[in-house]
């Protein structure tokens, strides 16, 4: 490798997994699944990255139990066929020598919503696909949802369990590293912040009580995985209120999580007073950066960017700089799911045709050795 070649470019190694660049498939909810189990739908949505030359892929957003989802049509892993159709997304990934993980999730008190573009609000309590929701107090998510049970003790290690039970199955997939949901105002995050968790036990009051389910979940998870295999957490590091989770809050749990195992804190914000993409104020590229950068000083920890990231040139800024080691991207991936081959291009990397399958580099290479001979004669 030159030492000139661009930061996004090189490859990182976390624990017994190399990610040959930085750029990473954000887990992105695709809302297509049936009975929780993936569909052809899937296949093709990670083909398209996984043929564009990404270091790494992380599958979305994936309920750990039949009510931990957060609308019909997401994706689980609660049983044995779930897994063995992610194993089939997994050798998409592997069939280009791309690590891949998948994101552990439970919805809590946002579960049995509607599809996106249904209106994504609670589903009547009459349909028959409603379920009751769960979260750590009988708190709405909002005005119009329905009070959700409170969680108690048994309730709560039960789904600790069922965490673990998830990653084990992901590790049984043949995943190469496991996402935690800890981010966007859903279970987890629900324990976290005081907006929504009014608990007086040992899963309440103060930062250190807010902090042990999430802690809980993540020894685990961590318990239940191969000790070469990474592990994430994916954060709201703050929930953009004065009564909610505040960076000082998310960079303490940093430190409790890397003490846990946790490899990679994955750095968004929000999503416990409303949606996570659906805001008055539209945010500007790059937005959610500083959290990333604040964590990665505040607890010593490898961080991943996300948030309105659009080109090679900002996130290679963002690495260059130290505010982050990985580079999350989403709906940039899905209008240009050859990112990671525009960005070698750009940014002037050694062999940028390498950066896709040797069957397209092939073609490429030839066709850019055929122009470059032209303009020469020319």
């Amino acid at each position: 490798m030159r030492e000139a070649e661009p930061r996004l470019l090189q490859p990182l190694t976390i624990r017994g997994v190399t990610l040959r660049n930085r750029v990473v498939v954000s887990p992105m909810c695709q809302y297509k699944a049936v009975d929780g189990v993936p569909t052809s739908w899937h296949l093709a949505h990670h083909g398209r990255f996984a043929l564009g030359g990404v270091g790494a892929g992380i599958v979305e957003a994936t309920g750990i139990t039949p009510e931990g989802r957060i609308t019909p049509g997401c994706t689980g892993l609660w049983n044995d066929e779930q897994a063995r159709r992610f194993s089939e997304i997994v050798a998409i990934y592997h069939s280009q020598n791309i690590p891949v993980g998948i994101q552990l999730a439970h919805a809590g008190r946002k579960a049995s919503a509607a599809l996106p573009w249904e209106g994504a609000g609670p589903l009547a309590p009459n349909d028959p696909e409603a379920w009751r929701a769960v979260a750590p107090s009988p708190q709405p998510f909002a005005e119009g949802w329905p009070a959700p049970q409170e969680l108690d003790a048994a309730g709560i290690e039960k789904l600790t369990h069922a965490f673990a039970a998830a990653a084990r199955r992901a590790v049984a997939a043949g995943f190469d590293f496991v996402e935690i949901h800890g981010a966007h105002g859903y279970l987890i995050h629900s324990f976290l912040s005081p907006i929504s968790n009014r608990r007086s036990d040992e899963y309440g009051g103060d930062l250190a009580g807010r902090m042990r389910f999430p802690l809980a979940v993540t020894e685990a998870v961590r318990s239940a995985i191969p000790n070469a295999m990474p592990l994430f957490y994916r954060t709201s590091a703050v929930d953009g209120s004065p009564d909610g989770v505040q960076i000082e809050d998310t960079i303490a749990l940093a430190a409790a999580l890397k003490a846990r195992g946790v490899d990679v804190v994955d750095c968004s914000s929000g999503g416990m007073l409303g949606s996570v993409t659906l805001v008055a104020k539209a945010p500007e590229p790059g937005y959610q950066v500083p959290f990333a950068a604040a964590v990665k000083r505040g607890a010593g920890i490898l961080t991943m960017a996300v948030g309105l990231i659009l080109t090679p040139r900002q996130a290679e800024n963002i690495l260059a700089s130290g505010d982050a080691d990985l580079i999350a991207l989403g709906r940039q991936l899905i209008a240009e799911p050859n990112f990671a081959y525009h960005a070698a291009l750009e940014l002037g990397a050694a062999e940028p045709h390498d950066v896709l399958p040797k069957s397209y580099a092939f073609y490429l290479g030839r066709r850019a050795a055929a122009l470059a001979a032209r303009d020469r004669a020319d």
